[in-house]
């Protein structure tokens, strides 16, 4: 395995460990604060803590990010505002492991898809049997064990909210890898940001005149921040780079991992229930991942 590859699987890890608490804090916020005004806010705290480090350069390569506002108008809006907006409505409807498993786990498929239409991405043996392994780890759980029970297997409220956040995280994930060149991570990620977050205001505006006004404590203030911040500004950062080491469909891979580490969070601090087919669903999910990553001669 070249260098490269092994520091693009330790920041893709490092990723996952760090976004698995999304999805928890998404769901023990649902009572606290709506879904947009979370991500609105979300976004805005990443937009204010990146700014000092990235406004520099970005006034350096403000030509090329002005020339590819179209290109970064689309990765702001699928990653940033729908993603994010999607996931936290779909809080409000299911459990913390379902939302990190259904929401994770389809956007690799879905991203792998893409990167081989768009970016002529090889799909070698290796990646689409582990593809298909993390698929069947996804479909043990949902249908809890018994694979009968597919036949009756439906998809809920919450369930369908986070088929299309990872439909928009799997498009995130393809467009980042043409990122051009001329423009640096830092100024990259404060125009998605800024873009996102910009985009969310008029639903944001909306959703407070229709909303009961938000009661702001500690709890509600530290897990903003904690948005972002660590699932925002260092997710990002550290993913794209990842990308750019492993490829955008490889990398979107990881995303399986998160399951594993929010299922273990809400467990301990939702107190939600683990059982034995979650247990054997991560395993067979891992083992997926682990295929699909194993080296090729042609890499």
């Amino acid at each position: 395995m070249h260098r490269d590859q092994k520091t693009g699987i330790a920041l893709a890890l490092l990723a996952v460990i760090i976004w698995s608490g999304n999805f928890v804090v998404a769901r023990d916020l649902i009572k606290e604060i709506p879904p947009i005004s979370l991500n609105f806010y979300r976004w805005l705290i990443a937009s204010l803590l990146i700014a000092p480090f990235a406004i520099k350069k970005t006034i350096v390569e403000w030509q090329y990010i002005k020339k590819a506002w179209l290109y970064l108008l689309l990765v702001a809006l699928s990653g940033v505002s729908l993603f994010n907006t999607f996931v936290y409505i779909g809080a409000h409807y299911t459990t913390a492991i379902n939302m990190a498993l259904i929401g994770t786990t389809s956007s690799p498929i879905i991203a792998v898809i893409l990167a081989r239409i768009f970016l002529h991405e090889k799909v070698y043996f290796n990646k689409a049997l582990g593809m298909l392994m993390c698929l069947a780890g996804v479909l043990y759980l949902l249908c809890k064990g018994n694979f009968h029970n597919l036949l009756h297997l439906h998809f809920g409220t919450g369930d369908l909210w986070l088929l299309v956040a990872a439909f928009c995280f799997a498009v995130y994930n393809t467009s980042v890898k043409k990122k051009p060149k001329e423009i640096s991570a830092l100024p990259f990620l404060f125009s998605i940001f800024t873009l996102g977050t910009l985009l969310l205001v008029p639903f944001y505006i909306y959703e407070n005149a229709h909303s009961s006004a938000i009661t702001w404590n500690s709890h509600l203030l530290f897990s903003v921040l904690f948005l972002g911040l660590g699932a925002s500004v260092i997710c990002f950062y550290i993913w794209n780079l990842a990308i750019g080491k492993l490829g955008a469909g490889r990398t979107a891979l990881f995303g399986n991992l998160i399951p594993v580490f929010s299922s273990l969070e809400a467990v301990i601090l939702l107190n939600e229930k683990i059982t034995t087919f979650h247990i054997i669903s991560f395993i067979i999910v891992a083992a997926g991942l682990f295929i699909a990553n194993l080296n090729h001669r042609s890499n």
